[in-house]
């Protein structure tokens, strides 16, 4: 091999110390979150001078909070089904078609993965603003869906691009109807890449925060919009909380995904 660590000597202790530098750097502060979310002052101090769980407390019996975690969930399990749906039927026409345009509609359903988020967020906020759609589930909904929905479709094509369309065309052979060889042949095959897009639907969803705030109204919040929007009123270990919860769900999320696509391949 080019570059084997075993023979990289003395450049292989360089290499670990980077990783050891880069690990901390993305730890810490969430490290820190989660300190402080435990201190028993009304205030954002490290160390904490104590430990309690009463902002655990205060922000579970809280209204506000439970009704923007609720939205957030609500939210998040809806963009998950449609961009999931939408996104697999995309990626099968866009596979198993060939037709005049296919590059360039293939970079249009790209188009938010690089348009920055705050210029989508003002667009769709003016958009939505004369339709009457801001502050409201369904703007919400149609938002992250947008921003969504090239993760689904993009792991849902690369899932078809490793599945050998022969299959299909032996159980055609077999007499099987083409709904039936999409649902017994090509479903199955492609379900790691469709629990994947669900994965990434949700917690993008899930995490959203730019486009949320210009989508949310007084009544109608997300759990990120709500942490931040308390933020630049009040510097509440309540926020540490919530933000260590919101942390403890992703990642909860990821390993669970991660043992399902162990489970599944084995």
């Amino acid at each position: 091999m080019l570059l084997d660590y075993d023979r990289l000597g003395f450049w292989r202790w360089i290499l670990v110390a980077i990783g050891v530098v880069v690990m901390l750097f993305l730890l810490l502060p969430i490290l820190f979150i989660a300190a402080l979310s435990f201190g028993d002052s009304q205030w954002l101090v490290f160390p904490p001078p104590g430990w309690t769980l009463q902002w655990y407390e205060q922000l579970l019996t809280d209204p506000v909070w439970l009704n923007s975690l609720f939205t957030s969930a609500k939210v998040a399990v809806i963009v998950t089904v449609l961009s999931v749906v939408l996104g697999l039927l995309a990626a099968l026409g866009l596979a198993r078609s060939k037709f005049f345009g296919k590059s360039a509609l293939q970079a249009f359903f790209l188009t938010p993965m690089v348009l920055p988020v705050v210029v989508l967020a003002v667009a769709l906020y003016a958009f939505f603003l004369k339709l009457g759609l801001t502050g409201t589930l369904t703007g919400f909904v149609i938002g992250h869906l947008i921003i969504a929905l090239p993760f689904s479709i993009i792991t849902i094509g690369n899932s078809l691009q490793s599945f050998d369309p022969a299959l299909e065309d032996a159980a055609m052979i077999c007499g099987a109807g083409p709904l039936e060889v999409k649902w017994r042949v090509t479903l199955p095959a492609i379900r790691l890449g469709m629990f994947a897009a669900a994965i990434f639907s949700f917690l993008i969803s899930w995490d959203e925060v730019v486009l949320s705030i210009f989508m949310a109204s007084p009544t109608l919040q997300t759990l990120p919009v709500l942490i931040w929007s308390t933020l630049r009123q009040d510097l509440t270990p309540v926020i540490a909380a919530a933000s260590t919860l919101l942390v403890a769900f992703t990642i909860v999320l990821m390993l669970l995904a991660s043992l399902l696509k162990k489970g599944t391949r084995s």
